[in-house]
């Protein structure tokens, strides 16, 4: 590799370098990497966690996510992923006290992440997500989206439309 522009004993970062041969070591790729979103309302049990069902792929750029069957993201490669849940929900009862908890799983049943929030039955329609880094072995670490819903009356919901969205990416490291 060679450098076409040196000033007395140090590099000017602001001028152009024209590098011949190849680079190594700079830059990678984001990937695997998929954003699903839901297509219709999904009934969401009363104090339950219900696995969301996104079943339209944005994009999955190394067909890691299932959207048909287990609604799950498997990356074929290790190492650490950025994933997002949000769900919205409608209904909940007016006037009702509601626990939203947008949650992570791992592997079907380890509780990775969750989050939430705590709501009168004034703020019916919502979106309340989760997002978090998580450590992914690249062969049979999975990830899914979950919600929990509470409700002072005892009352179920329904969650979806295109405003439910899950997603990860690989990070750089």
């Amino acid at each position: 590799m060679a450098i076409t522009k040196i000033q007395s004993e140090s590099l000017n970062l602001a001028d152009d370098f024209a590098f011949t041969g190849t680079i190594t070591g700079a830059g990678g790729v984001n990937t695997p990497a998929f954003l699903a979103t839901m297509t219709s309302n999904q009934s969401i049990a009363f104090s339950t966690n219900v696995k969301m069902q996104f079943s339209s792929e944005v994009f999955d750029t190394d067909n890691c996510y299932d959207n048909t069957t287990n609604y799950r993201f498997t990356p074929n490669v290790a190492g650490k992923y950025y994933v997002t849940v949000y769900v919205y929900l409608d209904g909940g009862g007016q006037g009702n006290l509601r626990i939203l908890l947008p949650k992570i799983f791992k592997n079907g049943s380890q509780e990775l992440i969750s989050g939430g929030d705590f709501a009168t039955g004034y703020q019916n329609n919502a979106t309340y997500g989760v997002s978090g880094i998580v450590e992914m072995n690249g062969t049979t670490d999975y990830l899914e989206g979950y919600i929990y819903h509470y409700t002072q009356d005892g009352t179920g919901s329904n969650a979806g439309n295109s405003n439910s969205k899950f997603s990860a990416y690989k990070l750089i490291t």
